[in-house]
Protein backbone atom coordinates (compact mmCIF):
# COMPACT_ATOMS: atom_id res chain seq x y z
CA UNK A 1 0.00 0.00 0.00
CA UNK A 2 2.89 2.21 0.57
CA UNK A 3 4.40 1.90 -2.58
CA UNK A 4 1.01 2.42 -4.71
CA UNK A 5 0.39 5.57 -2.46
CA UNK A 6 4.05 6.54 -3.04
CA UNK A 7 3.30 6.30 -7.17
CA UNK A 8 0.21 8.01 -6.59
CA UNK A 9 2.02 11.17 -5.17
CA UNK A 10 4.64 10.77 -7.64
CA UNK A 11 1.65 10.77 -10.65
CA UNK A 12 -0.23 13.52 -8.96
CA UNK A 13 2.88 15.75 -8.45
CA UNK A 14 4.29 15.20 -12.09
CA UNK A 15 0.74 15.70 -13.37
CA UNK A 16 0.54 19.49 -11.40
CA UNK A 17 3.95 20.00 -12.82
CA UNK A 18 3.20 19.39 -16.39
CA UNK A 19 -0.06 21.36 -15.86
CA UNK A 20 2.14 24.04 -14.41
CA UNK A 21 4.24 24.53 -17.65
CA UNK A 22 1.41 25.43 -19.74
CA UNK A 23 -0.92 29.01 -19.61
CA UNK A 24 -4.15 27.78 -20.91
CA UNK A 25 -6.51 30.35 -20.09
CA UNK A 26 -6.37 33.97 -20.18
CA UNK A 27 -6.00 33.72 -16.29
CA UNK A 28 -3.54 30.95 -15.94
CA UNK A 29 -4.24 26.95 -14.91
CA UNK A 30 -6.32 28.19 -12.20
CA UNK A 31 -8.71 31.20 -13.54
CA UNK A 32 -7.14 33.90 -11.12
CA UNK A 33 -3.91 35.03 -12.82
CA UNK A 34 -1.61 32.98 -10.56
CA UNK A 35 1.54 31.23 -11.95
CA UNK A 36 3.73 28.95 -9.71
CA UNK A 37 6.69 30.08 -12.12
CA UNK A 38 10.26 30.76 -10.38
CA UNK A 39 12.51 33.51 -11.83
CA UNK A 40 10.43 35.35 -13.90
CA UNK A 41 12.05 38.47 -14.97
CA UNK A 42 11.55 42.37 -13.19
CA UNK A 43 13.33 44.49 -15.55
CA UNK A 44 13.04 44.83 -19.09
CA UNK A 45 12.92 47.51 -22.16
CA UNK A 46 13.16 46.78 -25.72
CA UNK A 47 16.77 45.74 -25.78
CA UNK A 48 16.71 44.43 -23.04
CA UNK A 49 15.79 40.78 -21.47
CA UNK A 50 13.64 40.54 -24.93
CA UNK A 51 14.26 36.59 -26.42
CA UNK A 52 12.22 37.50 -29.08
CA UNK A 53 9.36 40.24 -30.59
CA UNK A 54 6.91 39.22 -33.44
CA UNK A 55 4.51 41.89 -35.24
CA UNK A 56 1.05 40.29 -35.16
CA UNK A 57 -1.03 41.92 -38.21
CA UNK A 58 -3.90 43.33 -37.60
CA UNK A 59 -5.99 44.05 -34.39
CA UNK A 60 -6.78 42.04 -31.03
CA UNK A 61 -6.68 42.28 -27.41
CA UNK A 62 -7.08 38.56 -26.39
CA UNK A 63 -4.21 37.91 -24.25
CA UNK A 64 -2.05 34.42 -25.20
CA UNK A 65 -2.34 30.88 -24.02
CA UNK A 66 0.14 28.08 -24.17
CA UNK A 67 0.58 25.23 -24.35
CA UNK A 68 3.84 23.32 -24.36
CA UNK A 69 5.66 25.35 -27.44
CA UNK A 70 3.06 26.64 -28.90
CA UNK A 71 1.21 31.03 -28.10
CA UNK A 72 -2.13 31.17 -29.34
CA UNK A 73 -4.06 34.50 -29.87
CA UNK A 74 -6.63 35.97 -31.84
CA UNK A 75 -6.76 38.82 -34.64
CA UNK A 76 -9.41 40.46 -36.64
CA UNK A 77 -9.27 43.23 -39.15
CA UNK A 78 -10.26 46.20 -37.96
CA UNK A 79 -13.84 46.37 -39.75
CA UNK A 80 -14.64 43.06 -38.23
CA UNK A 81 -14.65 41.04 -41.67
CA UNK A 82 -12.06 38.81 -41.14
CA UNK A 83 -11.57 37.34 -37.89
CA UNK A 84 -7.80 35.10 -37.40
CA UNK A 85 -6.26 32.66 -34.99
CA UNK A 86 -2.99 33.06 -34.43
CA UNK A 87 -0.18 30.59 -33.37
CA UNK A 88 3.61 31.81 -32.73
CA UNK A 89 6.51 29.19 -31.83
CA UNK A 90 7.59 29.57 -27.62
CA UNK A 91 11.41 28.64 -28.41
CA UNK A 92 11.57 30.74 -31.79
CA UNK A 93 8.72 33.90 -31.87
CA UNK A 94 8.18 32.35 -35.71
CA UNK A 95 4.71 32.27 -36.56
CA UNK A 96 3.63 28.64 -37.37
CA UNK A 97 0.05 28.63 -38.19
CA UNK A 98 -2.27 31.98 -39.06
CA UNK A 99 -5.34 30.73 -39.80
CA UNK A 100 -8.56 32.78 -41.18
CA UNK A 101 -11.33 31.70 -39.13
CA UNK A 102 -14.37 33.70 -40.46
CA UNK A 103 -15.23 35.93 -43.14
CA UNK A 104 -18.11 37.65 -41.53
CA UNK A 105 -20.11 39.82 -44.06
CA UNK A 106 -22.16 42.29 -41.52
CA UNK A 107 -20.34 42.89 -37.89
CA UNK A 108 -21.95 44.53 -34.92
CA UNK A 109 -20.68 47.82 -34.30
CA UNK A 110 -18.27 47.82 -31.28
CA UNK A 111 -16.40 50.49 -28.79
CA UNK A 112 -13.95 52.02 -29.86
CA UNK A 113 -11.72 50.31 -27.53
CA UNK A 114 -12.38 47.50 -28.18
CA UNK A 115 -11.59 45.15 -30.70
CA UNK A 116 -12.93 42.40 -32.53
CA UNK A 117 -10.95 39.80 -31.07
CA UNK A 118 -10.91 40.89 -27.62
CA UNK A 119 -12.24 37.25 -26.31
CA UNK A 120 -8.80 35.11 -24.99
CA UNK A 121 -8.93 31.26 -26.25
CA UNK A 122 -8.62 28.86 -24.63
CA UNK A 123 -6.39 25.65 -25.31
CA UNK A 124 -5.62 21.70 -23.93
CA UNK A 125 -3.33 19.28 -25.42
CA UNK A 126 -4.55 18.86 -29.06
CA UNK A 127 -6.90 21.90 -29.11
CA UNK A 128 -7.46 25.37 -29.23
CA UNK A 129 -10.92 27.05 -29.15
CA UNK A 130 -11.49 30.45 -30.62
CA UNK A 131 -14.24 32.72 -29.68
CA UNK A 132 -15.47 36.11 -31.09
CA UNK A 133 -18.80 36.23 -29.34
CA UNK A 134 -21.77 36.50 -31.72
CA UNK A 135 -19.53 36.34 -34.37
CA UNK A 136 -18.89 32.49 -33.96
CA UNK A 137 -16.74 30.27 -31.95
CA UNK A 138 -14.56 27.52 -33.34
CA UNK A 139 -11.91 24.35 -32.23
CA UNK A 140 -8.64 24.17 -34.28
CA UNK A 141 -6.11 21.74 -34.10
CA UNK A 142 -3.38 22.79 -32.68
CA UNK A 143 -0.89 20.79 -34.73
CA UNK A 144 -2.10 20.73 -38.03
CA UNK A 145 -4.39 24.08 -38.42
CA UNK A 146 -7.05 22.60 -39.61
CA UNK A 147 -10.73 23.78 -38.15
CA UNK A 148 -12.58 21.03 -36.17
CA UNK A 149 -15.64 22.24 -36.19
CA UNK A 150 -17.49 26.04 -36.18
CA UNK A 151 -20.47 26.63 -33.86
CA UNK A 152 -22.02 30.11 -34.80
CA UNK A 153 -25.89 29.57 -32.90
CA UNK A 154 -25.10 32.73 -30.52
CA UNK A 155 -27.05 35.54 -31.54
CA UNK A 156 -26.20 38.27 -29.42
CA UNK A 157 -26.35 42.24 -29.58
CA UNK A 158 -23.22 42.59 -27.35
CA UNK A 159 -23.87 47.11 -27.86
CA UNK A 160 -19.73 47.55 -27.58
CA UNK A 161 -18.68 44.20 -29.20
CA UNK A 162 -18.07 40.88 -27.68
CA UNK A 163 -15.07 40.34 -24.98
CA UNK A 164 -16.51 37.09 -22.59
CA UNK A 165 -14.06 34.20 -22.71
CA UNK A 166 -14.56 30.92 -23.10
CA UNK A 167 -13.47 28.21 -20.63
CA UNK A 168 -13.25 24.49 -19.95
CA UNK A 169 -14.29 22.29 -17.69
CA UNK A 170 -14.20 18.64 -17.79
CA UNK A 171 -15.93 17.79 -21.37
CA UNK A 172 -17.34 20.99 -21.73
CA UNK A 173 -16.30 24.50 -23.20
CA UNK A 174 -18.81 26.85 -21.49
CA UNK A 175 -19.29 30.40 -23.05
CA UNK A 176 -21.31 33.79 -20.96
CA UNK A 177 -23.35 35.30 -23.65
CA UNK A 178 -25.11 38.51 -22.59
CA UNK A 179 -26.08 41.53 -24.24
CA UNK A 180 -29.24 43.97 -24.48
CA UNK A 181 -31.39 40.94 -25.92
CA UNK A 182 -30.41 37.90 -24.51
CA UNK A 183 -28.36 36.92 -21.20
CA UNK A 184 -27.47 33.26 -20.54
CA UNK A 185 -24.49 30.63 -19.89
CA UNK A 186 -24.20 27.78 -22.22
CA UNK A 187 -21.92 24.58 -21.89
CA UNK A 188 -21.09 22.56 -25.30
CA UNK A 189 -19.54 19.30 -25.74
CA UNK A 190 -15.90 20.54 -26.55
CA UNK A 191 -15.80 18.08 -29.21
CA UNK A 192 -18.42 18.43 -31.36
CA UNK A 193 -20.11 21.69 -30.33
CA UNK A 194 -23.35 20.02 -29.39
CA UNK A 195 -25.40 21.85 -26.69
CA UNK A 196 -25.11 20.18 -22.94
CA UNK A 197 -26.91 22.84 -21.30
CA UNK A 198 -28.20 26.44 -20.76
CA UNK A 199 -28.84 28.28 -17.97
CA UNK A 200 -30.92 31.73 -18.46
CA UNK A 201 -29.95 34.43 -16.38
CA UNK A 202 -33.21 35.35 -14.28
CA UNK A 203 -35.14 37.86 -16.47
CA UNK A 204 -36.97 39.53 -13.61
CA UNK A 205 -33.99 41.73 -13.07
CA UNK A 206 -33.64 42.69 -16.17
CA UNK A 207 -36.09 45.64 -16.51
CA UNK A 208 -35.36 49.17 -17.47
CA UNK A 209 -32.76 50.63 -20.23
CA UNK A 210 -31.72 47.11 -22.16
CA UNK A 211 -28.69 49.24 -22.56
CA UNK A 212 -27.60 48.18 -18.87
CA UNK A 213 -28.60 44.17 -19.98
CA UNK A 214 -24.99 43.35 -21.17
CA UNK A 215 -21.67 42.01 -19.40
CA UNK A 216 -18.42 41.18 -20.96
CA UNK A 217 -16.97 39.10 -17.61
CA UNK A 218 -15.90 35.46 -17.79
CA UNK A 219 -17.06 33.37 -15.03
CA UNK A 220 -14.71 31.06 -12.67
CA UNK A 221 -15.01 27.58 -11.41
CA UNK A 222 -14.16 27.51 -7.45
CA UNK A 223 -14.39 24.25 -5.18
CA UNK A 224 -16.93 24.65 -2.25
CA UNK A 225 -16.60 21.55 0.37
CA UNK A 226 -15.74 19.23 -2.37
CA UNK A 227 -18.14 20.40 -5.16
CA UNK A 228 -16.93 22.69 -8.33
CA UNK A 229 -19.64 25.95 -8.45
CA UNK A 230 -19.55 28.11 -12.21
CA UNK A 231 -19.48 31.63 -10.27
CA UNK A 232 -21.30 33.80 -13.25
CA UNK A 233 -20.87 38.02 -12.22
CA UNK A 234 -23.15 39.52 -15.15
CA UNK A 235 -25.14 42.35 -14.67
CA UNK A 236 -27.16 42.97 -12.31
CA UNK A 237 -27.22 39.55 -10.44
CA UNK A 238 -24.15 37.14 -9.58
CA UNK A 239 -24.95 33.56 -10.21
CA UNK A 240 -23.44 29.95 -9.16
CA UNK A 241 -24.04 27.36 -10.89
CA UNK A 242 -23.33 23.13 -10.76
CA UNK A 243 -21.19 23.82 -13.98
CA UNK A 244 -21.74 19.78 -14.79
CA UNK A 245 -25.68 20.69 -15.44
CA UNK A 246 -26.15 24.55 -15.15
CA UNK A 247 -28.44 24.26 -12.15
CA UNK A 248 -28.33 27.20 -10.07
CA UNK A 249 -26.97 27.18 -6.49
CA UNK A 250 -26.83 30.59 -5.19
CA UNK A 251 -27.44 33.96 -6.06
CA UNK A 252 -26.41 37.77 -5.10
CA UNK A 253 -28.24 40.57 -5.89
CA UNK A 254 -26.98 44.18 -6.67
CA UNK A 255 -28.73 45.67 -10.12
CA UNK A 256 -25.09 47.17 -11.57
CA UNK A 257 -24.66 47.73 -15.22
CA UNK A 258 -21.71 45.96 -17.42
CA UNK A 259 -19.59 44.34 -15.53
CA UNK A 260 -16.03 43.05 -17.13
CA UNK A 261 -13.55 42.37 -14.17
CA UNK A 262 -13.54 38.25 -13.37
CA UNK A 263 -13.74 37.18 -9.88
CA UNK A 264 -11.83 35.38 -7.96
CA UNK A 265 -11.88 33.10 -4.80
CA UNK A 266 -9.48 32.83 -1.99
CA UNK A 267 -9.65 32.45 1.82
CA UNK A 268 -13.24 30.45 1.49
CA UNK A 269 -14.87 33.82 -0.23
CA UNK A 270 -15.87 34.38 -3.48
CA UNK A 271 -14.82 38.62 -4.17
CA UNK A 272 -17.01 39.61 -7.50
CA UNK A 273 -17.14 42.91 -9.25
CA UNK A 274 -20.71 44.03 -9.42
CA UNK A 275 -20.87 46.96 -12.16
CA UNK A 276 -19.65 49.93 -12.81
CA UNK A 277 -20.66 53.34 -11.47
CA UNK A 278 -19.62 56.48 -12.27
CA UNK A 279 -15.87 56.34 -12.41
CA UNK A 280 -15.54 53.24 -9.77
CA UNK A 281 -17.21 49.65 -9.75
CA UNK A 282 -17.85 47.97 -6.92
CA UNK A 283 -16.51 44.95 -4.91
CA UNK A 284 -18.28 42.68 -2.51
CA UNK A 285 -16.76 39.72 -0.61
CA UNK A 286 -19.17 36.47 -0.59
CA UNK A 287 -19.31 33.05 1.06
CA UNK A 288 -20.19 30.81 -1.26
CA UNK A 289 -21.55 27.98 1.05
CA UNK A 290 -25.24 29.05 0.94
CA UNK A 291 -28.22 28.32 -1.58
CA UNK A 292 -30.99 30.41 -2.57
CA UNK A 293 -30.62 34.17 -2.60
CA UNK A 294 -28.02 34.89 -0.24
CA UNK A 295 -27.86 38.62 -0.94
CA UNK A 296 -28.75 39.59 3.25
CA UNK A 297 -26.78 36.59 5.02
CA UNK A 298 -23.65 35.89 3.20
CA UNK A 299 -22.30 38.86 1.77
CA UNK A 300 -19.11 39.57 4.02
CA UNK A 301 -18.27 43.35 2.83
CA UNK A 302 -18.18 45.48 0.35
CA UNK A 303 -15.90 48.03 -0.97
CA UNK A 304 -17.38 50.91 -3.36
CA UNK A 305 -14.61 53.15 -4.53
CA UNK A 306 -11.26 52.73 -6.15
CA UNK A 307 -11.99 49.28 -8.06
CA UNK A 308 -11.51 48.72 -11.59
CA UNK A 309 -14.29 48.39 -14.25
CA UNK A 310 -11.99 46.30 -17.12
CA UNK A 311 -8.93 45.12 -14.55
CA UNK A 312 -9.54 41.62 -12.78
CA UNK A 313 -8.00 41.42 -9.17
CA UNK A 314 -5.43 38.96 -7.85
CA UNK A 315 -5.40 37.24 -4.89
CA UNK A 316 -1.83 36.16 -3.36
CA UNK A 317 -0.33 35.68 -0.02
CA UNK A 318 -3.91 36.01 1.50
CA UNK A 319 -4.36 39.59 0.04
CA UNK A 320 -6.01 40.86 -2.81
CA UNK A 321 -4.76 43.27 -5.17
CA UNK A 322 -6.22 46.03 -8.14
CA UNK A 323 -5.79 48.44 -10.15
CA UNK A 324 -9.11 50.66 -11.39
CA UNK A 325 -8.96 52.13 -14.66
CA UNK A 326 -7.39 55.62 -13.60
CA UNK A 327 -4.25 54.13 -12.19
CA UNK A 328 -4.52 53.67 -8.51
CA UNK A 329 -3.08 49.91 -7.02
CA UNK A 330 -4.72 48.79 -4.25
CA UNK A 331 -3.79 46.29 -1.94
CA UNK A 332 -6.68 45.17 0.21
CA UNK A 333 -7.16 42.69 3.61
CA UNK A 334 -9.49 40.42 2.31
CA UNK A 335 -10.59 39.41 6.20
CA UNK A 336 -12.75 42.87 6.17
CA UNK A 337 -11.99 44.74 3.13
CA UNK A 338 -10.23 47.26 4.15
CA UNK A 339 -7.33 48.84 2.14
CA UNK A 340 -3.53 48.35 3.48
CA UNK A 341 -2.08 50.63 0.85
CA UNK A 342 -3.03 52.80 -2.47
CA UNK A 343 -0.45 53.63 -4.78
CA UNK A 344 -1.36 56.04 -7.83
CA UNK A 345 0.45 55.38 -11.05
CA UNK A 346 -0.27 57.38 -14.69
CA UNK A 347 -1.97 55.93 -17.31
CA UNK A 348 -4.93 53.56 -17.98
CA UNK A 349 -5.07 50.11 -17.30
CA UNK A 350 -7.39 47.41 -18.43
CA UNK A 351 -5.04 44.27 -18.64
CA UNK A 352 -5.26 41.91 -15.61
CA UNK A 353 -2.51 41.71 -13.66
CA UNK A 354 -0.37 38.48 -12.81
CA UNK A 355 1.74 37.05 -9.52
CA UNK A 356 4.28 34.80 -9.52
CA UNK A 357 7.05 34.32 -6.90
CA UNK A 358 6.38 37.39 -4.64
CA UNK A 359 6.06 39.30 -7.47
CA UNK A 360 2.96 41.10 -9.27
CA UNK A 361 2.74 42.42 -12.78
CA UNK A 362 0.63 45.66 -13.94
CA UNK A 363 0.48 46.33 -17.50
CA UNK A 364 -0.99 49.82 -18.96
CA UNK A 365 -2.96 50.75 -21.78
CA UNK A 366 0.03 53.27 -22.80
CA UNK A 367 3.13 51.24 -22.49
CA UNK A 368 4.42 50.54 -19.24
CA UNK A 369 4.57 47.27 -16.92
CA UNK A 370 4.29 48.46 -13.30
CA UNK A 371 6.41 45.72 -11.32
CA UNK A 372 5.70 45.61 -7.34
CA UNK A 373 6.32 43.21 -4.00
CA UNK A 374 2.98 40.94 -3.15
CA UNK A 375 3.27 41.96 0.06
CA UNK A 376 1.08 43.59 2.63
CA UNK A 377 3.90 46.47 2.58
CA UNK A 378 4.38 48.89 -0.74
CA UNK A 379 7.19 48.18 -2.59
CA UNK A 380 8.45 49.07 -6.27
CA UNK A 381 10.57 46.86 -8.06
CA UNK A 382 10.95 48.30 -11.42
CA UNK A 383 8.38 50.13 -13.87
CA UNK A 384 9.25 48.57 -17.36
CA UNK A 385 8.54 50.32 -20.82
CA UNK A 386 7.83 49.07 -24.59
CA UNK A 387 7.02 50.60 -27.24
CA UNK A 388 3.53 50.05 -27.41
CA UNK A 389 0.70 49.70 -24.47
CA UNK A 390 -1.21 46.24 -23.86
CA UNK A 391 -5.03 45.59 -23.68
CA UNK A 392 -4.33 41.85 -23.09
CA UNK A 393 -3.08 40.88 -19.63
CA UNK A 394 0.26 38.79 -19.62
CA UNK A 395 0.75 35.15 -19.79
CA UNK A 396 3.75 32.83 -18.57
CA UNK A 397 6.10 30.04 -19.71
CA UNK A 398 8.61 28.11 -17.64
CA UNK A 399 10.70 31.45 -16.58
CA UNK A 400 9.38 33.64 -19.68
CA UNK A 401 6.79 36.98 -19.53
CA UNK A 402 4.88 36.42 -22.63
CA UNK A 403 3.35 40.12 -23.50
CA UNK A 404 0.79 41.37 -26.24
CA UNK A 405 1.49 45.13 -26.80
CA UNK A 406 -1.06 46.83 -29.64
CA UNK A 407 1.25 45.47 -32.19
CA UNK A 408 3.83 43.02 -31.29
CA UNK A 409 4.44 39.52 -28.96
CA UNK A 410 7.26 39.43 -26.88
CA UNK A 411 9.06 36.74 -24.93
CA UNK A 412 10.86 38.37 -21.90
CA UNK A 413 13.10 36.36 -20.10
CA UNK A 414 16.78 37.40 -17.80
Amino acid sequence: MKVLRLIAIILSLATFIAAGENWPDWRGPTYDGVSTAKGLPVSWSETENVVWKTAIHDIGWSTPVIWDDQIWMTTATEDGKQLFAVCVDFKTGQIVHDIKVFDIAEPQRKHPQNSYATPSPVIEKGRVYVHYGTHGTACIDTKTGVILWRWDAVQCEHVQGPASSPFLFENLLILHIEGNDVQYIIALDKLTAKEIWRAERPQEYYTGNPLYYKAYTTPIIVNVNGKPQLVSNGSKVCLAYDPRTGEEIWRVVYGGDSTISRPIFGDGLVYVNVGWKEQSSELWAVDPTGTGNITDTHVKWKILENIPIESSPVFANHLIFTVDDRGTISCIDPKNGQFLWQQDFKGFFGASPIVADGTIYFSNKKNSTIVLAASADYQLFAENILDEGFMASPAVKDKSLILRTKTHLYRIEE
